[in-house]
């Protein structure tokens, strides 16, 4: 709709486009502020995802977003434009499921056009073609979007009709004030991270340093930082520069040798080989606070010690302040730089939260994410949830929660615990007969992307009905609340459970660790427990973990001890579907926590079971017993005959034309059969 001029065609415009935004709030006595169940701050992948749940719910609902369109952090992020979240578009597999395991861009939908792969061919794609998705993303799925709408203030506003005793007062840069019941924060971490240490006003940020490699010919380059965005700098570079030094406070740590996809991937380790190769580029392990950068009479930046710069004259130039030395007079970074660039991340936007709010920064290296349980609601404010990126603190260096891969499941995590709490929906379940179990965790280990990418993180739940005849499903579930269950999900667990995870080995991963070492696969099933790789791990419990038992667990375990555990061996293809290498072994573990039989069987088994047993194997019963698909045979009529409990029918053909129905000779339908069998029985 165009715009109407003048000053009654404004509120007109207003008044038809924003009718939605226009409704006071709904509370007597609340603020008189537009208001909505929820309020989205972002729309980035993860603000857009989770505005997918809501329309999808038909909740109220808005995002709010700073700028003219979503996902303005990739217009400028990567500074390179090369995306390292992978692309893969052929996987040999028309499951949708398991292709998402190998789609790190794509967010959950329904529509198949909003697959990443129809908007790029790359393996790693240009950031412009995630600008592209997720204005797409937006458009076709309707999400309710104000764009132009930077957010600088949330405060509190207590109300006793508030679903959490309080609303959230969200006031725009216009002055503008918002309300709303549950406030689900996806800013990201978009913060470049700063060092304040001796000469840091001369160092050039990742956000700003050109990234024309021709501004660097012939120059001395000298970068502070150790991840990707450094190595996607230098990367750029190493062609035009007469050499690349790294500082960092740590060793490298290559993605391909922790795990994480967050720490070095392998398109950006160029500088590896230079300095591992005898080129002139090399890499440091030095705190940046332990370093001081002065700037000489021709512009160039030296390294020194800070102690040193502080007992020179305050009036000397900086070739007089002196460098370190040691017995063999060789400071490794003793030649000038023409550049130094900080590289070294980016931290939370705490800035606009109200010190009311809670919202703190976590400890140590998470101190860049808001401090959140593993709900991913803030630990200082019920109803506030932080949502993508900036909800990594959760997994961090462990799964993949900080990345579109990882945060599109944890994002319907949230959604599914809002819609419980809030509107009472008990979190999605499957009721199947025990039978099935065995069939029900091969198919999920195989296909489901969600325990793939958040392995150790979220896990699938199976809640056992009384004496084991059934059990009930619930995907996806964070296993560190496992204790809360109940109150969370709505569903409950009185008659033991299972908790089926992914898991790399326990001491296989790690920047030190040698993942490529001979022996490092384990073939023999006898010996899954040992698996290097990531494979599948059921828990058995009789019944729910307390929270004591939660927090008290082993370090470096997922859950508390179990009353028992199997390790589906890993598979070089990871496709555990083997008979006897993956199947049998989780039958038998299952059945010996069970106590009871979980093969299917003929009707002849089944008969001959009924015959010499108590108790009923469960697919007897669910079938045989109560005529649910299995079907009488030739060898099941004669071992009924043979046992008294049929007549033989066998001269049926001999019968008089006018024989009445109901007399011994009358012919019987096979389907019979088994009723009679039941009915003596």
């Amino acid at each position: 709709m165009a715009p109407l001029r003048g000053c009654s065609g404004l509120l007109l415009t207003l008044t038809l486009t924003l009718p939605w935004a226009l409704a006071p709030s709904p509370f007597p006595g609340a603020s008189f502020f537009p208001h909505w169940d929820y309020c989205v701050l972002g729309a980035g992948p993860a603000g857009l995802q989770m505005a997918h749940f809501l329309g999808q719910a038909g909740r109220s609902y808005v995002v709010l977003e700073r700028a003219a369109a979503p996902g303005s952090f990739f217009t400028h992020y990567p500074r390179h434009r090369r995306l390292i979240s992978i692309n893969k578009r052929y996987t040999g597999k028309v499951n949708s499921e398991f292709n998402l395991r190998h789609d790190w861009n794509s967010l959950l939908s329904s529509e198949p056009r909003l697959l990443f792969r129809h908007y790029s061919a790359a393996y790693f794609p240009h950031a412009r073609d995630m600008v592209r998705y997720l204005g797409d993303f937006a458009d076709r799925l309707g999400l309710q979007v104000r764009y132009n709408t930077a957010i600088v203030r949330v405060t509190l506003s207590k109300h006793p009709r508030a679903w959490n005793g309080h609303f959230f007062i969200l006031t725009d840069h216009r002055g503008q004030g918002y309300q709303c019941s549950v406030l689900l924060v996806a800013t990201g971490v978009s913060i470049p991270n700063e060092i304040d240490f001796l000469g840091s006003e001369y160092v050039e940020g990742y956000e700003s340093v050109s990234i024309d490699p021709e501004d660097f010919a012939g120059q001395n380059v000298l970068i502070l930082g150790r991840g990707n965005s450094a190595f996607e700098t230098a990367e750029n570079i190493l062609g035009h520069t007469n050499f690349i030094h790294m500082v960092g406070r740590s060793r490298i740590r290559l993605s391909w040798a922790t795990h994480y996809v967050g720490d070095l991937r392998a398109i950006n380790n160029g500088l590896l080989d230079t300095y591992q190769l005898k080129s002139l580029d090399g890499l440091i392990e030095v705190d940046l606070k332990d370093i001081a950068v002065v700037k000489d009479s021709e512009g160039r930046l030296r390294i020194t010690l800070p102690i040193l710069v502080e007992r020179a004259d305050k009036n000397a130039s900086a070739q007089a302040v002196p460098l370190p030395q040691d017995e063999v007079d060789n400071f490794a970074m003793r030649v000038p730089y023409d550049r130094v660039i900080r590289c070294l991340g980016f931290t939370f936007d705490f800035s606009i939260f109200s010190d009311t709010l809670g919202l703190a920064p976590g400890k140590g290296r998470k101190k860049k994410y808001p401090l959140i349980k593993a709900s991913y609601e803030s630990k200082g404010t019920r109803g506030l949830f932080v949502l993508g990126t900036a909800s990594h603190s959760v997994d961090y260096r462990k799964s993949a929660g900080g990345f579109i891969h990882g945060f599109r499941y944890t994002a319907r995590v949230v959604h599914r615990l809002l819609e419980h709490r809030h509107h009472g929906i008990p979190w999605p379940s499957l009721v199947y007969p025990i039978t099935q179990l065995t069939n029900t965790i091969i198919r999920r280990v195989n296909e489901a992307s969600g325990l793939y990418q958040m392995f150790s993180v979220l896990a699938d739940i199976i809640l056992l009905k009384e004496k084991a005849t059934g059990f009930e499903y619930l995907e996806e579930y964070p296993i560190r609340m496992l204790a809360e269950l109940e109150t969370l999900t709505g569903r409950e667990a009185r008659h033991g459970l299972f908790v089926v995870t992914m898991e790399y080995g326990k001491n296989f991963s790690g920047p030190d660790k040698d993942v490529f070492h001979f022996d490092r696969a384990v073939w023999d099933v006898e010996d899954a427990w040992q698996s290097n790789f990531l494979h599948p791990v059921i828990y058995y419990y009789h019944c729910l973990p307390t929270e004591k038992e939660m927090a008290s667990r082993a370090p470096g375990w997922p859950l508390p001890r179990p009353v028992a555990i199997h390790h589906i061996v890993e598979d070089f293809l990871t496709d555990w579907t083997a008979p006897i290498a993956h199947i049998l072994p989780l039958r038998r573990f299952l059945e010996n926590c069970l106590n009871t039989d979980l093969r299917s069987f003929y009707a002849e088994s089944c008969f001959l079971f009924a015959l010499t047993r108590q108790k009923l194997p469960p697919f007897c019963q669910h079938g045989y017993m109560n005529m649910q698909g299995l079907m009488g045979n030739e060898e099941l009529r004669r071992h009924g005959i043979e046992s008294g409990l049929m007549e033989d029918y066998s001269a049926i053909d001999e019968q008089p034309a006018d024989q009445k129905p109901g007399d011994p000779a009358t012919p019987v339908h096979p389907s019979q059969h088994a009723t009679s069998i039941k009915e003596e029985l």
